[in-house]
C-alpha cells in the first residue's frame, strides 16, 4: 500500500538537497557528461516533493496504481531525479554511478521502459504536461485520489503542445495536476529573454483558468509553501512558478568557468571537486 514519504524537517530537508547536489556532480562528472546545471536549479523543489510528505511513493512498488505521479518534462535534468531517488533508497550510489554508460538503464533522459521509477519517457521538450493531463484523468476515471507533478523548463514554454495541455486541463478541471515551472532563465543556446521570452507566465497561467503561484524556487521555505497551498486548490489546475538560478549551489564555479548557462556538459575534475567542497 502507498505509504506518505517520511516527512522531514526543513532543516533536514535543506540537507537532503546539498547531498542530492553532490550526487549530481559526482554522476555526471563520472559519466562525462549530462545536463547539472539543469539539474542543479531543481533541487528543492523536487526535494520537497519526494522528502517533505508531499508525494506519495511506494519503494517495494514503484507503479503502485494509489502513488501520486512526478512527470519530468525537461529530461536531460534527470540527474536530479536519480540523485532524489538514491537518496531516497530506490538505488544505490554504485548503481547510479553508471549514468549514461553502455548498457545503464539509467539514461540521459528518463526511459520508463528501462526504469519503473520513471512515469514517462521525456527529452523531447513540450511533451510532459500532456502526459500529465493523461495521468490525472485516467487518475480521476479510475477513482484514485493520486495527484500528479509535472516539471518544465522555461525554454520549454516556447513549445506550442504546452499550451494545448494548459487549455485542456482547464477544461477538465484537473485540481489533481500541478505544473511546476523551473525558470532558471536558460535553455540551450543561450538566455530564454533573448530566445523566446515567454514570460510572464503566472498571468498567463491564470489567463486559461489555472491557479498560479510565484515563488523563489531554491528557497526551500517557499517551495514547501507552495506546494501545501496547491493542495489546497480544489477546483482547477494549479501552477508553481519556480523562479530559480541555473547551477544553483555551485553558481562561483560557474562563473569561475565562464558561463552561468553551462548547459549540457559535465564539469571537469577539477572544478568537479571544488564544487563539492563548496558544498560540503
Amino acid at each position: 500500500m502507498v505509504a506518505d514519504v517520511n516527512k522531514q524537517t526543513l532543516d533536514q530537508l535543506k540537507d537532503t538537497a546539498k547531498a542530492i547536489r553532490r550526487l549530481i556532480i559526482k554522476i555526471t562528472t563520472e559519466a562525462g557528461s549530462g545536463h547539472p546545471s539543469s539539474s542543479l536549479s531543481a533541487v528543492e523543489v523536487v526535494t520537497a516533493l519526494y522528502f517533505g510528505g508531499f508525494l506519495r511513493h511506494n519503494i517495494q512498488n514503484p507503479r503502485d496504481p494509489k502513488r501520486d505521479r512526478f512527470i519530468l518534462s525537461k529530461g536531460h535534468a534527470v540527474p536530479v531525479l536519480y540523485s532524489a531517488l538514491c537518496q531516497a533508497g530506490y538505488y544505490t550510489f554504485e548503481q547510479i554511478m553508471t549514468l549514461r554508460k553502455l548498457g545503464s538503464p539509467f539514461e540521459g533522459h528518463p526511459n520508463m521502459k528501462r526504469l519503473d521509477t520513471m512515469e514517462a519517457s521525456t527529452g523531447s521538450l513540450g511533451q510532459g504536461l500532456s502526459l500529465g493531463v493523461g495521468h490525472a484523468l485516467a487518475c480521476r476515471l479510475d477513482g484514485l485520489d493520486a495527484h500528479t507533478y509535472v516539471m518544465m523548463g522555461d525554454g520549454e514554454m516556447g513549445e506550442g503542445q504546452v499550451w494545448e495541455a494548459m487549455a485542456s486541463a482547464e477544461k477538465y478541471k484537473l485540481q489533481n495536476l500541478t505544473a511546476i515551472v523551473d525558470q532558471n532563465g536558460f535553455q540551450q543556446t543561450g538566455a530564454t529573454k533573448d530566445v523566446l521570452d515567454m514570460k510572464p507566465f503566472a498571468s498567463k497561467f491564470e489567463a486559461f483558468g489555472w491557479h498560479a503561484q510565484v515563488i523563489n524556487g531554491n528557497k526551500m521555505e517557499e517551495v514547501i509553501a507552495a506546494l501545501a497551498h496547491a493542495k489546497t486548490v480544489t477546483d482547477r489546475p494549479t501552477a508553481i512558478i519556480s523562479q530559480t538560478q541555473k547551477g544553483f549551489g555551485i553558481l562561483p564555479i560557474l562563473e569561475t568557468a565562464g558561463d552561468l548557462n553551462y548547459h549540457g556538459k559535465p564539469l571537469p575534475k577539477d572544478l568537479a571537486e571544488k564544487a563539492l567542497a563548496l558544498l560540503s
